[in-house]
């Protein structure tokens, strides 16, 4: 079985900021859907390949040049994203996993209920439909640093198994059921994913590569312990989440993978025109730079969790 990218509408450009290299990525919109090699025609077939290799650019923040063509007089061709102007700075973070399988890995991102137990960032999650057998929308609310208001994103997602390795990525559409909410600010992902690659029986290492758009302007401090702080921490409480996984799994519904059998899925279908784009200007922003951090969030907290 192969994969097989259909299009939603439209280019998809991402802008990887200092210091990584910028480059333009001008292939359908990343929903993929589950085919046999047989039916590809020649000139999928001869895609893919270049596919698995700029999305693993995307996620590696390597040079694309030798991949895709500049633009005139050898610079790189102008890079936006719908709906806006300046593009968020790109959060990039790498991680190498000792006794965690690349498949655990690639199941604890994908386990809903698992998530609620490890992130204790979340606030709600759930999943609203599938698209496909490997594309879904689903919505996620998570706890901001205190005084901010707590933000929320209603995102497609799409993954694709490559033998060891595995790629998932999503960016944020409009879903008519799931407006913005009043106590929350509706945050644009611009393009997220994690590319897992197996490195061994037991190890694989994971990047994680996020570019939103939180709607507002930010405090400095936010944006350094954002980088500094909150997002490896986030990685590390992902680890001792994924050790812990195969246990709790065994304890919760342990056949239940519909990320790896579709046919196993219990959300309802959706079509591709219920959904549209979320262009970041078309949501309000909110001016939240002159806030200053409370005194309870300071300290670093606890990574304990409570996987029971």
């Amino acid at each position: 079985m192969g994969w097989l990218g259909v299009a939603l509408g439209g280019k998809l450009s991402c802008w990887l900021g200092s210091p990584l290299p910028p480059f333009c990525l001008r292939v359908p919109t990343a929903i993929l859907l589950r085919v046999p090699h047989s039916h590809f025609p020649t000139w999928v077939s001869q895609w893919l390949p270049f596919y698995h290799d700029v999305l693993s650019a995307i996620l590696l923040g390597v040079p694309t040049a030798d991949l895709l063509p500049r633009g005139p007089h050898g610079h790189s061709p102008t890079l936006e994203a719908p709906g806006c102007s300046l593009m968020p700075p790109t959060l990039q973070c790498r991680m190498e996993c000792r006794d965690v399988p690349a498949e655990t890995l690639y199941d604890v991102l994908h386990d809903i209920e698992y998530r609620k137990k490890w992130d204790t960032n979340v606030i709600e999650t759930f999943d609203i439909g599938r698209l496909t057998a490997n594309s879904d929308v689903g919505y996620y609310a998570w706890r901001c640093p205190k005084p901010l208001k707590n933000r929320d994103v209603v995102t497609l997602r799409s993954w694709l198994p490559m033998g060891s390795d595995y790629i998932i990525m999503n960016y944020s559409v409009k879903h008519p059921k799931y407006p913005p909410r009043k106590d929350m600010v509706r945050a644009v992902s611009i393009q997220t994913g994690y590319l897992i690659e197996g490195t061994g029986a037991k190890s694989c290492t994971i990047t994680y590569l996020a570019q939103v758009d939180p709607k507002g302007s930010l405090p400095k401090w936010v944006v350094n312990k954002s980088s500094q702080f909150l997002a490896p921490k986030a990685m590390k409480k992902m680890y001792k989440a994924c050790l812990k996984y195969p246990e709790w799994k065994q304890k919760h519904d342990p056949h239940f993978k519909p990320w790896l059998f579709p046919e196993q899925s219990r959300l309802p279908a959706l079509a591709l025109s219920e959904l549209s784009l979320q262009h970041a200007d078309s949501l309000e922003n909110i001016d939240e730079s002159s806030l200053a951090e409370s005194k309870e969030d300071r300290g670093e907290g606890s990574d304990e969790d409570s996987l029971t």
